[in-house]
């Protein structure tokens, strides 16, 4: 705690955390603000609510796939603080369209055919922005941070950004609708004022950079079938290559391809729990917007709660030593809030009941409680996890890593709502998908043990070092 103390009074930790904490909660400020007011006043059944908060989340991951891969070589080739204040410039300009399309919405112009698709499509655009930014989040630490302080400072970046994601939840939630419209576009200017104060972090290596975007025309390097289409269907399929290319080269190291299996079964059991709340809240248990905001606020305070309780018991040391008995809690909370949603007896008007009266209700703190305890345990598990992608890896590639992570984590998120999209139109209610997250997590148990083990086999080999 005294080590986290300190650098939050430091410049070389305290603006990178702090901006990170502002684009987090502008990408939470938006999206909740988005999902919550479609869900409740555009849509009126359960199955277009649901598919609706897929297809957002999914429109969120996919960027990460395409383009994490470049994201990581820029970051590591390029000064990380530059790259930085370009990206939340570019924030601006997303959320002064997402502004516009909220407007619109809320003001009934155009609904279905225009405000909606623009709404999407600054969702996409908002992920664009979060996968340049991903790889250096974590990457720059090790760069500013001491050996000792990497995991405080991992720990508070990632209760910070829970935190942030915390506030842009609640607000989404209970502010209207005109309010979130301002916020939203105050904050990316707010957040690239405070970027600005990041300190340089010049690459750390002497690599050229290589970009098949702005190679000349090469009429046989091009790929035959998709060369009448143009430059940028040719430009994203070479960034799939780059991007299997890189997740590839991460497996040469066990430690890290572990942490990285792990983490992206830990995200995909967030991703199907964060698209399940919105039409868990008003159809199971007959909840207001405010309730669905209260569960993703719940989510964000445990893994905050949880990122700094797992630095305590493991002192500063990257280790993977808690992270089974973690996660095998974080199945158990799953399995009992399942039991509970089950067992929950809706009010006898049938009226969705505001947040005050909802919390009167018998089960509705046992509920809660439970799902603190699902989020806790999942801070306790993911947090050295990411330790480990920037103090495994060689200093020159930790943006690299960063960005096969946001990769491999992308993907499994995309089938995780790929599958959840996929029960709902089954008919299989959403109390019934818990099951599934819970399902899960006994993979991720298997995952960390794994990771345990590779973890004390290259002790020996560290301690040479």
């Amino acid at each position: 705690m005294t080590t986290s103390t300190r650098l939050l009074t430091r410049k070389r930790f305290m603006p990178l955390m702090v901006t990170q904490f502002f684009n987090a909660f502008n990408d939470n400020l938006y999206k909740t603000a988005l999902v919550l007011f479609v869900v409740y006043s555009v849509y009126n059944d359960e199955k277009q609510e649901a598919f609706f908060s897929g297809v957002a989340s999914l429109l969120f991951i996919l960027p990460f796939v395409l383009f994490s891969a470049l994201a990581g070589q820029l970051a590591d080739t390029r000064d990380k603080a530059a790259i930085i204040r370009i990206v939340k410039l570019c924030e601006i300009g997303w959320a002064s369209l997402g502004a516009a399309g909220l407007f619109m919405a809320w003001q009934g112009i155009a609904v279905h055919t225009v405000a909606i698709p623009l709404l999407l499509a600054v969702v996409f655009l908002a992920a664009v922005q979060s996968a340049f930014l991903g790889p250096i989040k974590y990457a720059i630490l090790p760069q500013h941070l001491r050996k000792d302080e990497v995991l405080p400072g991992t720990g508070l970046v990632e209760a910070g950004t829970y935190i942030a994601i915390l506030m842009g939840t609640i607000l989404a939630g209970f502010i209207d609708i005109e309010y979130a419209i301002v916020l939203v576009v105050l904050t990316s200017i707010v957040g690239y004022i405070v970027c600005r104060w990041v300190p340089d972090a010049p690459p750390q290596g002497n690599h050229e950079l290589h970009f098949p975007l702005l190679e000349p025309y090469n009429e046989k390097t091009r790929n035959p079938i998709l060369r009448w289409l143009g430059i940028v269907p040719v430009a994203l399929a070479d960034q799939v290559v780059m991007s299997w290319r890189l997740v590839k080269k991460t497996r040469d190291i066990r430690e890290i391809w572990y942490a990285i299996i792990a983490i992206s079964f830990f995200w995909t059991i967030g991703a199907v729990l964060f698209i399940q709340f919105p039409p868990l809240a008003k159809n199971q248990l007959l909840a207001t917007p405010e309730v669905a905001s209260l569960f993703l606020v719940i989510f964000s305070v445990g893994i905050a709660v949880g990122s700094m309780v797992i630095n305590t018991l493991l002192k500063g040391e990257v280790s993977a030593r808690y992270a089974p008995i973690c996660v095998v809690f974080m199945g158990i909370f799953l399995v009992g809030f399942y039991f509970v949603c089950r067992a929950w007896i809706p009010n006898e008007a049938g009226e969705l009941l505001p947040i005050q009266e909802w919390i009167l209700e018998p089960l509705a703190i046992p509920l809660s409680l439970i799902l603190l305890g699902i989020s806790t345990a999942g801070g306790m598990f993911v947090v050295p996890l990411y330790a480990f992608l920037t103090t495994r890896c060689a200093p020159d590639a930790a943006s690299r890593t960063i960005a096969a992570n946001n990769i491999v984590n992308s993907l499994a998120m995309v089938t995780g709502s790929v599958v959840a999209l996929g029960m709902t139109a089954l008919g299989i209610p959403v109390a019934e998908q818990l099951l599934f997250a819970a399902l899960m997590t006994v993979i991720s148990a298997w995952l960390g043990k794994k990771l345990h083990k590779a973890e004390i086999e290259a002790a020996p080999a560290r301690a040479a070092v």
